[in-house]
């Protein structure tokens, strides 16, 4: 079964349609007939280094059209593609790669060092690959550009729906990152789920600014689009007035972000003027959505929602109709079509509508399992169903809402504090710009919550009127018992709070 070769058939079937723009080269189109071809003699050239069915090949590298064409050539190999967090330390990344055993190893001109410094921790890779000519680490390195006289044919490797395309990394927060195998069947799958949820088409144009070593760069619309035959617009990363500049020109209908990306665009003094109603889509993943974040966008009309996703599955699970999105605030909806869901207590038993309970997923998206991680995989995915860790309820209408992470609920004096919802209301204060909830012990409540809060520029913030603010809206159980500012509050790699961090500095300590 020829499974592996996506960008071959959608360039037999709509061959001068645009597949991506490039934005870092003034807005550069590329149909789908020259990222095909870019893509295989991408994959030649892999070829010639060595990199065959079942190769890892990590990719160190921002945004950019190379690594598209790597990920789309390891899958036409049966490779499959490791990409990297350029926020990661090098000690980190030597770990990923001890973890994956890379047979080749893509860098960027960004990280001509780190590559070189990388080389005699990573026994494994055998090739070095220079993204640009004019960046190598070492100067026998091949660089991307020799794909141009790799001229012989790819015949597309018979794979099935089981066999490996992506190795994505976990955040991380919980422990040591964990690679999620994701197989052809689950990227295909998820963008079907996608497609026909969500309903794209072939019109449709994304802006694609979160990181490609992501699964939300990689699976929330740039895949499902490749199915639909749409379009991305690839950027470098996140620049704010840069999507200000999309939007208006009035072409992109899908635009996917983190919180901390939307909350950016409220706070520039572009966003009085900037019109998102041309937009189909406009979601926010990766964390839970603090409610006047929603609520900027609803007053302009625009049906703002949240999405539920993770590493191991999709990401994409749920859809809400825009007629729900103000009537269910805060939801993620109803399942896509081809995700099956509950919710389960410690006790095992399903809960029902009202009760809150761990969300398990089952279907074909779900991700093979943790590379190299046989126990692990099998704590995590028991009878088909994948344990998420994450807190759900679920209505009488069977619409889904996140509630949090089973790992962060904070238990105080026998009651159940949920930060996600602490979290929103202190984002609703006007002097806020972030906030996070953690657990502290307590000798006599047994643990309560600490509010560590990020002031917006400019405005002044004082803990006893944000406590005062808080009281008026939560019940007293559920009140931060101390309030910590702070310039800024740490993210991951994913751009998600890091509460671990977080707990490290102001807990532990």
């Amino acid at each position: 079964m020829l499974l592996g070769d996506w960008l071959g058939r959608r360039a037999q079937l709509s061959p001068d349609r645009i597949a991506l723009y490039d934005a870092e080269a003034g807005m550069r189109p590329v149909t789908y007939r020259a990222w095909d071809a870019a893509a295989t003699r991408t994959a030649a050239l892999l070829r010639r280094l060595g990199v065959g069915r079942g190769h890892r090949v990590a990719v160190l590298a921002f945004n950019g059209l190379p690594l598209l064409d790597l990920w789309f050539a390891c899958g036409k190999l049966g490779a499959m593609m490791q990409p990297l967090s350029w926020r990661l330390t090098p000690a980190e990344l030597v770990a990923l790669l001890a973890d994956a055993t890379p047979s080749l190893l893509a860098y960027g001109p960004s990280f001509t060092a780190t590559a070189a410094g990388l080389r005699a921790a990573a026994p494994s890779v055998r090739a070095w690959l220079a993204i640009d000519p004019a960046a190598r680490a070492a100067p026998a390195d091949p660089a991307l550009h020799e794909r141009d006289a790799c001229t012989e044919p790819v015949p597309p490797t018979p794979l099935s729906f089981d066999d490996p395309w992506l190795l994505c990394y976990t955040g991380g927060t919980t422990g040591a990152p964990k690679g999620a195998v994701l197989t052809h069947g689950n990227i295909a799958w998820n963008a079907v789920n996608t497609v026909s949820g969500w309903g794209l088409d072939a019109h449709d144009m994304a802006i694609l600014n979160a990181p490609l070593f992501h699964t939300g760069g990689l699976n929330v619309f740039t895949a499902p689009l490749v199915l639909a035959g749409g379009a991305s617009v690839v950027c470098k990363g996140f620049d704010a007035d840069q999507v200000f500049d999309l939007i208006a020109d009035g072409g992109v209908t899908l635009f996917f972000g983190v919180p901390t990306m939307f909350a950016a665009l409220q706070r520039h003094p572009r966003w009085p003027e900037a019109d998102f109603s041309r937009l189909k889509l406009v979601i926010s993943g990766g964390a839970p959505c603090p409610a006047p974040i929603f609520e900027a966008f609803w007053q302009r009309g625009v049906p703002f929602r949240t999405g539920y996703g993770l590493t191991e599955a999709g990401p994409n699970n749920f859809g809400l109709p825009d007629s729900l999105v103000r009537h269910k605030p805060g939801a993620v909806g109803f399942p896509l079509p081809f995700v099956d869901l509950r919710l389960v207590g410690e006790d095992g038993a399903e809960r029902r509508p009202g009760e809150v309970g761990e969300l398990q997923i089952r279907g074909p998206h779900v991700c093979a399992g943790y590379w190299g991680r046989p126990e692990e995989t099998a704590r995590t995915i028991v009878d088909g169903w994948l344990r998420t860790g994450d807190l759900a309820v679920r209505d009488d209408d069977g619409c889904y809402s996140i509630v949090g992470r089973s790992k962060d609920i904070i238990i105080s004096g026998g009651e159940n504090i949920y930060p996600a919802e602490v979290e929103s209301v202190l984002c609703a204060h006007p002097a806020v710009a972030e906030a996070a909830l953690i657990g502290a012990p307590d000798p006599h409540w047994g643990e309560v919550g600490v509010a560590v809060v990020a002031p917006r520029l400019g405005h002044t913030l004082h803990a006893d009127d944000l406590l005062a603010f808080a009281g008026e809206r939560l019940a007293r159980f559920k009140l931060p018992r101390r309030v910590i500012l702070a310039d800024e509050l740490p993210k991951t790699a994913a751009g998600k709070l890091d509460k671990q961090a977080l707990s490290k500095l102001y807990i532990d300590r």
